[in-house]
């Protein structure tokens, strides 16, 4: 409460008050106040309660020391000195709270005439409690609106920070897809406009395929975090022994290891236990970790990788002699988009979604995972804790590899495809280029469609029927499911019951299941392996060999 608080409040009212602070000074008075001293309010606001009041002095401290320290409302009298009349006062203490350092406490003193108090002091103190209710309301408004304000300056502040993280995130995405980008197209354009060796256009072809799975995986990261922040991701939980899975994934990226000379060692306890959880999302946790080792580990360098049973968990631990991680960036080191050096001079590429997906798949698998370094150059520890299984079962150890870095299946043609008679469906001249060839080369007859319509004209008017339907899904007109149903309501005879392959880039979960409910028999997700294709038209035209 300050004077001029005070003052707002008290002008109106007919009774004298004073505001005073625990030491007799006076702060403030009221016009009914200075009319009964016969001054004005600055002189007053000069004086002590000694000087007004002819009561002894000790009277009076023993009077301030009552209201500043109860928090019972303190009734008393005073003489004035200018007229020896005696007043009635009641105080408030500790009730007002204190507005500034040199006020320990503040005072609300209140006076009546003592001939007419005893039949208005009633009045008087309901006015006051009035008052001071007011008075601690707009105290409390005040002190809400201060935080209020905290957490608007903190929201802003944050919301700049998103903000910046996403313009440096969507620099960071238009250089690492450009750059491989500029090698595909490069090398592409030499290869159609040049004459070249053998060797050079090996090479060419290597980095093109190269490049494009960097692109892929660069696709796949951006596609498991926005499952991951919408809550789609699905995890295949079974009963998984980690020693396959994290020797899967050391065999997956030893090719990249032994290109800088690094040398993997690995410590694993074939009798760690086994764990609930995805078998490909766990190796995805493993490469990603040792990936990221490989990575930030120069020439000649050293990555460890531990599996160990500890207690009732089981414990992944992959350490390196890289870069190291610093004390600041190191809380921030699994949070997504965020990168210790983002600058356009910095050594190491990427998104900065690495790791931000492993903690989210440990945490899916109930687990969880942090880092650890001394320093920068001074290598870093990442260490991941998953629950171990109450009670052992059978152990389902699938061999699956990821799917962008585990390397290309050999194109053979093992599974042929004489007299099948295929129908392609793609809006992409260079995509039905692709598939044209490929399939051709395996025996079958193909024939491509650009739009929905012209292949309903195809099915309808072809003789002998075609075997198996090949269609995108995202096309512009009509999409690929209304294509299916368009095919699916034709005769038998002309197509209504044709094998149907979804091909495309809509690659989600979800994405495959509204797929397979609009009648396609198989979904296959974009860029797809030429042997997979095949294999997968092979299947559904009943052409399986013995292996």
């Amino acid at each position: 409460m300050t004077p001029e608080q005070f003052l707002e409040f008290a002008r109106p009212l007919p009774e004298p008050m004073f505001l005073v602070t625990s030491s007799g000074q006076i702060l403030a008075a009221n016009l009914s106040l200075t009319k009964i001293l016969g001054l004005n309010r600055q002189i007053i606001q000069e004086k002590t309660l000694f000087e007004v009041f002819s009561d002894p002095a000790d009277k009076i401290k023993q009077y301030l020391r009552a209201c500043s320290s109860s928090r019972e409302m303190v009734i008393g009298s005073l003489t004035l000195n200018n007229n020896g009349e005696t007043y009635l006062y009641r105080c408030e203490g500790a009730v007002i709270r204190p507005w500034s350092p040199e006020s320990p406490a503040l005072i609300l003193l209140r006076f009546k005439n003592r001939e007419s108090a005893s039949s208005r002091f009633t009045l008087l103190n309901k006015k006051i409690d009035e008052l001071a209710k007011e008075i601690r309301q707009r105290q409390l408004a005040e002190e809400e609106r201060a935080k209020l304000l905290v957490q608007e300056q903190k929201a802003r502040a944050e919301a700049e920070k998103l903000n910046r993280l996403k313009d440096e995130f969507l620099s960071n995405v238009s250089h690492e897809l450009r750059t491989p980008l500029n090698a595909i197209l490069g090398w592409s354009q030499l290869l159609r406009t040049r004459e070249t060796d053998e060797v050079t256009r090996n090479r060419a072809l290597e980095t093109i395929e190269r490049n494009a799975r960097s692109q892929a995986q660069l696709i796949d990261d951006l596609l498991d975090i926005s499952r991951i922040i919408t809550g789609k991701i699905r995890l295949n939980v079974q009963t998984i022994q980690l020693l396959s899975v994290i020797e899967a994934a050391i065999d997956t990226v030893r090719p990249a290891a032994d290109a800088k000379s690094i040398r993997i060692q690995s410590v694993l306890d074939p009798a760690a236990g086994p764990v609930l959880g995805d078998h490909e999302r766990l190796q995805q946790i493993v490469w990603n970790l040792l990936s990221n080792a490989i990575k930030f580990t120069p020439k000649h360098g050293r990555v460890q990788v531990y599996l160990q049973r500890i207690n009732s968990h089981i414990e992944i631990v992959v350490t390196d002699t890289g870069q190291g991680i610093s004390s600041e960036f190191l809380p921030y080191v699994f949070e997504r988009f965020r990168q210790a050096d983002i600058s356009i001079t910095r050594s190491f590429g990427g998104l900065g979604l690495g790791l931000a997906i492993v903690r989210q798949l440990v945490e899916l698998h109930g687990g969880t995972v942090h880092a650890e370094s001394p320093g920068p150059g001074q290598g870093a520890t990442f260490t991941v804790k998953l629950p171990l299984m109450a009670v052992r079962a059978t152990v389902i150890e699938p061999e699956r590899v990821h799917p962008v870095v585990g390397g290309s299946v050999p194109f053979n043609c093992s599974s042929q495809l004489d007299q099948l008679k295929i129908l392609i469906v793609d809006d992409d001249p260079d995509m039905r280029d692709l598939l044209i060839y490929t399939i051709e080369v395996c025996g079958a007859e193909v024939i491509a469609a650009a739009s929905a319509n012209e292949a309903i004209l195809l099915l309808s008017e072809s003789s002998p029927p075609f075997d198996i339907l090949i269609s995108d899904i995202g096309m512009p007109d009509q999409d690929g499911y209304a294509l299916l149903r368009r095919v699916r309501r034709l005769e038998p005879q002309r197509g209504g019951k044709i094998p149907a392959i979804a091909l495309t880039a809509y690659a989600r979960t979800q994405d495959r299941t509204a797929a397979l409910l609009a009648g396609f028999q198989s979904h296959i997700a974009k860029p797809v392996e030429p042997a997979e294709l095949i294999a997968v038209i092979a299947n559904l035209a009943g052409r399986i060999r013995d292996i």
